[in-house]
């Protein structure tokens, strides 16, 4: 079940929770791939860095998708019942649905994703494939990416005794210096983090990756896109940083950059697809 509301979109998951996107349909014959923007932990689809993109694919005709995971921003259910695994599944949800639905978003992808958001990518990649028709992911551009966070970042910032009340009670409010409402830490978070990791193996995408991180990355430190450089078996991976950027990069500078990084990947892609010999 589908509805519509001002220019959000909203479909139904499995179990019937609300899920919360924005599409623009590619608009120009060999618009390239189409691109989707994957937010971040307790963040949703009216930041910046998405609404900045969106902008620029209306005006350059390219397909563009951008979405709330459940729990956060338009979308239904409540953040303390999501889990890595329930927000990738939310993610393809919609992104399958659009490839159906909107024109230019059915065939190659370039995923956009921010903090957490790089996670998902990661993990939606895996899960769409690269090779055949239909939808796949073409390319990757990360912003301080976050991936296996639950695992590398959290428990050394949590420390052992918010560990132990999270063991004991299932959940802990932690401020968050971005939003008046606390960070929702649960036990189902952790342990499902721990069977979502991507940098504990090989990570097989074969596509051109850009991963963009500031130095002065207070919340996230730039060795984890480095770690998600590493993990990649991609030979076209490039880790951007960005001196005395921060976790946000969403000055104007900043959010300039990224559209000519997204640009000019999305325009390379556009290239090799049609240099690739018919089938």
């Amino acid at each position: 079940m589908i509805s519509t509301d001002s220019s959000l979109e909203y479909i139904e998951a499995e179990d019937g929770t609300r899920l919360a996107f924005a599409a623009t349909p590619a608009t120009r014959p060999e618009s390239g791939p189409g691109i989707v923007f994957l937010g971040g932990f307790m963040s949703d689809m009216t930041g910046q860095k998405a609404t900045v993109l969106e902008n620029w694919a209306q005006e350059s005709g390219r397909a563009f998708l951008r979405l709330d995971y459940s729990g956060h921003g338009q979308s239904g259910g409540a953040f303390r019942d999501g889990t890595i695994g329930r927000w990738c599944a939310d993610a393809l949800c919609v992104i399958r649905h659009a490839g159906k639905a909107v024109p230019g978003l059915g065939a190659g992808l370039v995923l956009v994703g921010s903090s957490m958001g790089g996670w998902m990518a990661a993990l939606l990649g895996r899960e769409l494939g690269q090779d055949g028709p239909g939808q796949r992911i073409s390319g990757l551009v990360t912003i301080a990416a976050a991936p296996d966070f639950t695992t590398d970042l959290m428990p050394a910032r949590l420390g052992k005794e918010v560990l132990a009340q999270i063991e004991k009670n299932g959940f802990y409010e932690a401020p968050s210096e971005y939003s008046e409402n606390p960070y929702i830490i649960t036990r189902a978070l952790l342990e499902d983090g721990r069977d979502n990791l991507v940098l504990a193996a090989p990570l097989e995408l074969d596509i051109p990756a850009r991963l963009i991180h500031g130095t002065a990355d207070l919340d996230v430190p730039w060795a984890q896109s480095e770690k998600l450089m590493n993990a990649l078996t991609s030979t076209d991976v490039e880790l951007i940083l960005i001196k005395d950027g921060d976790h946000r990069l969403s000055a104007p500078e900043d959010l300039a950059r990224l559209t000519r990084i997204v640009e000019t990947l999305c325009d390379q892609l556009s290239i090799n697809n049609a240099s690739r010999p018919a089938r």
